[in-house]
């Protein structure tokens, strides 16, 4: 029996040119980067090339990329960083954000902003809760659950409003624009000039790269407090000897991921809409979570009426089909998922939806097959 993978939004096989990439680094060119000596340095030179790769692919400078173990610590560290500055100023999140945001948003005087029925930020009320105090503004590029893309470049245009109207009248609290761009590496454009944003997170584990390696993008000018002291590693932001075989990993993937971006885009929609198409005919009284418009090209995230997700997902396991019901990083969880409930859900429907994510290695005859499963199930 084939195993059909459809989870890649949780986790990517690590391609094979990155692990090419990362090899020399577990016990040949094993140095830390700090020390001095030639052998060292030349570890040195590498990280620097894999952080100017990076760089590349943002549109931004060396300087502004910092490595991470993920984009768990990477927004933690935005989020922690602007905000521990200014103690009685507040953050504006949205309703479908990643725990990795919440989490730490919840720590302070956070308000979540409203999203529609498609998981689209409601760019009004947004308006509406960003006040004189609030320093900081997260909204994820896409999420995580539904593959919804959020407008960016119509926050940006927001918190830049705001900015100027702050200049005017003399406050001189600062406000910046977070973007978990976790789920958007490996299908939608980086440029953070273009986008607007003054943080971006990311991580590697999700564009066939290593796990718990990641790096947020630090726009210059915006000043963070570290969450790790020590010894002043990554622009004093996280202290710590550099995972060298980890950044070097990330560096090709994301490299490889944008590489591949459009063709694989084309591919992959191609696939979502034709599996749409079949699910509506095969089990007509399914429906499709998320925006169909704005939409990453490989989240299949659907509503089974009647049907219990974690019995489906047991006996999809059983057939050999791996799919999910949410987030990984929460699935444990008893409750409905957040990003359901927030764009109008009920819990009967929440716990009858499944999220199928598709990556490289997808095919027509796996969705035929995953199909053909759910017909039977449901």
């Amino acid at each position: 029996m084939e195993e059909i993978y459809l989870d890649f939004a949780a986790a990517t096989p690590v391609a094979s040119e990155v692990l090419a990439a990362m090899a020399p680094f577990w016990s040949e060119d094993f140095y830390n980067p700090s020390a001095s000596y030639l052998a060292a340095r030349g570890v040195r030179e590498t990280l620097e090339s894999a952080r100017a790769s990076v760089a590349s692919v943002l549109g931004a400078k060396s300087s502004e990329v910092i490595f991470t173990a993920g984009a768990t610590e990477a927004n933690n560290l935005a989020i922690h960083g602007v905000m521990r500055q200014f103690p009685g100023a507040n953050c504006v999140v949205s309703a479908i954000e990643h725990e990795s945001v919440l989490a730490p948003a919840n720590e302070c005087d956070c308000r979540l902003a409203t999203v529609a029925t498609d998981g689209r930020i409601d760019l009004a009320k947004l308006a509406e809760l960003i006040d004189k105090n609030t320093a900081l503004v997260a909204v994820m590029y896409a999420n995580n659950e539904i593959g919804t893309i959020q407008p960016l470049k119509e926050v940006a245009k927001l918190v830049t409003k705001e900015r100027t109207a702050r200049a005017a009248s003399g406050n001189k609290l600062p406000i910046y624009l977070l973007t978990d761009a976790a789920q958007a590496a490996n299908y939608l454009d980086l440029h953070v000039s273009r986008l607007g944003v003054d943080l971006m997170s990311l991580n590697g584990g999700k564009i066939y790269g290593p796990k718990q390696s990641g790096c947020l993008f630090v726009k210059t000018g915006v000043k963070l407090l570290p969450l790790i002291s020590g010894g002043g590693q990554e622009n004093n932001l996280r202290s710590g000897t550099e995972n060298v075989a980890a950044s070097v990993g990330l560096a090709k993937a994301l490299e490889l991921a944008q590489e591949v971006r459009a063709s694989e885009s084309k591919r992959l929609a191609e696939l979502q809409n034709y599996f749409f198409s079949q699910l509506a005919k095969l089990i007509p009284d399914a429906s499709v979570n998320g925006s169909l418009k704005h939409r990453l090209p490989n989240n299949l995230h659907i509503t089974l009426p009647g049907q219990d997700n974690e019995r489906l997902i047991f006996a999809l396991d059983a057939a050999g089909i791996m799919v999910a019901a949410g987030s990984a990083c929460s699935a444990s969880g008893e409750e409905s998922s957040h990003v359901l409930t927030a764009i109008g859900l009920g819990d009967a429907s929440a716990r009858a939806s499944l999220r199928l994510t598709m990556g490289r290695t997808t095919t027509k005859a796996q969705l035929d097959e995953c199909l053909k499963s759910l017909c039977r199930l449901a």
